[in-house]
């Protein structure tokens, strides 16, 4: 009789053990067939890949803001990953699906939550609000540990990046038209990284209420 200990490919748990080679290699296997099993299926659900309705591409000075989101940190300390849980959805409203982020590269999910979570953030406040907070978070929020953003106000958006910006989303599925890369120039022209900063801020989460 075969030993009880024999695995089907011929190799003796001992042998596994006692090879360190033979043991990361089907560790890994094992990780890859678990790995593709999880999120293979993922980019066939419509769940996952289509945009909810009322979701739209960034507008040019909302894809410039979002530039600058993620070139100060931002997301660092403010997650937009709305947990499926009471408290979370009580404070922060709807909780995140996947359908809000398909034109997200990459999306801004994560578990980091310094500040509070800013994916209903669209329209909670004013625009002067928030250009108050960047500039100094503690006129608003005594308490407040974020550092200022004045510098913003002072700097102006290049027109220039945007085209080729707007083209590389559109190589990853991002459905910009040839019109809406032509005119990107234009709308962001003379306005502040400040303006473009607020303007992200004001359209995030407003697809689901």
């Amino acid at each position: 009789m075969k030993d009880d200990n024999t695995t089907a490919a011929g190799f003796s748990h001992e042998k596994i053990e006692t090879n360190n080679f033979l043991m990361i290699i089907l560790i890994l296997l094992v990780i890859a067939v678990g790995g593709m099993v999880e999120i293979v299926p993922l980019f066939f659900q419509k769940s996952t890949t289509m945009p909810l309705e009322g979701v739209k591409p960034y507008g040019a000075l909302q894809l410039a803001g979002r530039d600058i989101y993620l070139r100060e940190g931002c997301y660092n300390c403010h997650s937009q990953m709305i947990r499926p849980f009471r408290a979370e959805t009580l404070r922060y409203g709807h909780y995140s699906v996947a359908g809000e982020f398909v034109y997200d590269h990459p999306f801004q999910w994560g578990s980091k939550r310094t500040g509070p979570d800013l994916h209903r953030v669209g329209g909670k406040y004013t625009d002067e609000w928030h250009r108050i907070h960047l500039n100094n978070p503690r006129d608003l929020v005594p308490e407040s540990n974020m550092p200022a953003y004045s510098w913003l106000e002072k700097k102006t958006v290049n027109p220039a990046d945007m085209a080729p910006r707007m083209k590389a989303l559109r190589t990853v599925g991002v459905p910009y038209t040839d019109a809406e890369i032509a005119e990107a120039a234009a709308e962001v022209k003379g306005k502040t990284e400040m303006d473009a900063l607020v303007a992200y801020l004001q359209v995030l989460g407003k697809a689901l209420k």
